[in-house]
């Protein structure tokens, strides 16, 4: 699954995680030091740059030379530690949409910073519940220029995020390829794996389109914790108390941590036989399809009682995916309807107490919701987490001929009758 698309994947993953670290701990602790030394000027996060000139300020423009320096000097490396066909693909493809992820989170970064003057403009402009309409001084030019700041940021985000959905569509496709190319070269050793042509046509495509928003999503949610738990941290000194638990320190960002845990917890909890319900369910749906295919070429095959006990697998089993996934989605939407007010109910103590303007309100609603949905990665992706432990177990089964390792648990587990026919039947034309 990894050693057809990426170099050595055993000493890569943890270098690239590595490496990634450094570079974020130089940025984060040295960068404006080296800035300084350099003569570039360094932004003042007290009087953020609102719109598209903050992805040109100085600061930006010496992240993007650093960020390209990094990834050559990784890129060099592997190059010539352990060269790989199709490193370009993973090392400076995957470089790609990084960097255009972190973009992605900057443009969060903008628009937050957008909301505080925006806001404040509108609620200046708007009469309080106790004064009588009409105008408050505000220009309407002032008003339309925000409105086109935005728009700006917008159109170049859509652009750029359209334009990375097409390079990570041929990403995909060229790690589907390498993982195709890989088993298709040990096919003689791999085609008596039960279901082994699905899994290379059907469980290689779902693989890599399975890992790839995942993979993305975490990377994301990394990106986004780095960027807005400083904003939130400084949003916090607008905080009066919490409900229930009074003045505590850096309260925005423990709420967000305590309410992102207690919805992974309890959705993990809740959902942990899925992957397992999954994995049976492309065993029996193989078995079915199997012995259809079978019945097209012999007429002996596919007869009525066999395709009903085989069908009747199926239905067992989604009856048993059902039941669990009713329970899993009451607690999932609960939460994230809960979830979609909770912002606002922490901050009922302050807005009470007139401590915020409406635009820090918004301010601190967006970076909230920043900073509370990447710590609720689990809890967002869990579904998909599901459907992609079911296709890594299938595929696991060829490194487990190819390599000599265990077979899963669940690769034993005792087959129907009609399941074990289907089964003796393919590995006996597989044999001769």
């Amino acid at each position: 699954m990894f050693h057809s698309f990426f170099p050595n994947p055993r000493l890569f993953f943890p270098s690239a995680l590595i490496w990634g670290i450094v570079m974020v701990a130089v940025w984060y602790l040295f960068a404006a030091d080296i800035m300084h030394a350099l003569g570039v000027a360094v932004d003042d996060p007290d009087n953020p740059v609102i719109g598209l000139d903050y992805f040109w300020t100085p600061n930006f423009l010496f992240w993007y030379a650093y960020f390209i320096v990094g990834v050559g000097i990784f890129y060099a490396f592997w190059r010539f530690f352990d060269p790989h066909p199709w490193m370009n693909w993973s090392i400076l493809g995957s470089a790609l949409i990084i960097f255009v992820t972190y973009y992605s989170v900057q443009v969060n970064v903008v628009i937050n910073n957008w909301y505080q003057p925006f806001y404040n403009l509108i609620q200046q402009a708007l009469p309080a519940a106790d004064q009588a309409p009409g105008p408050r001084g505000v220009n309407i030019a002032e008003l339309f220029r925000y409105v086109w700041i935005f728009l700006q940021v917008a159109v170049v985000y859509v652009v750029i995020v359209v334009a990375n959905a097409f390079f990570v569509a041929h990403w995909t496709f060229r790690w589907r390829t390498a993982m195709n190319n890989f088993y298709m070269g040990n096919w003689q050793r791999l085609r008596v794996v039960e279901g082994a042509s699905q899994r290379v046509q059907e469980d290689t495509m779902r693989f890599a389109q399975t890992l790839e928003p995942l993979g993305i999503s975490f990377l994301r949610s990394i990106m986004t914790l780095i960027a807005f738990l400083p904003i939130l941290l400084n949003l916090s000194k607008n905080i009066t108390e919490l409900p229930i638990v009074g003045q505590i320190p850096m309260p925005l960002v423990l709420a967000a941590i305590a309410w992102s845990a207690f919805g992974t917890v309890v959705l993990a909890l809740i959902g942990y036989r899925l992957p397992g319900l999954q994995f049976r369910n492309q065993r029996v749906e193989a078995a079915y399809r199997k012995e259809l295919v079978y019945g097209e070429d012999n007429p002996v095959r596919a007869q009525p009682p066999t395709v009903q006990e085989l069908f009747s697998d199926v239905r067992k089993n989604y009856f048993r995916i059902f039941a669990n996934y009713t329970y899993f989605n009451f607690g999932l939407y609960t939460y994230f309807q809960i979830d979609n007010i909770f912002g606002t109910l922490i901050l009922v103590p302050t807005i009470a107490a007139g401590a915020i303007t409406f635009g820090i309100f918004q301010q601190i609603l967006g970076a909230f919701g920043q900073v509370s949905s990447s710590f609720q990665y689990l809890a967002n992706a869990w579904t998909t987490i599901v459907e992609l432990i079911s296709i890594f177990k299938r595929l696991r089964a060829f490194e487990s001929v190819l390599y000599g390792g265990p077979l899963s648990p669940i690769e034993k587990e005792v087959e129907s009758p009609a399941q074990a026919g289907v089964r003796t039947a393919e590995t006996g034309i597989a044999n001769s």
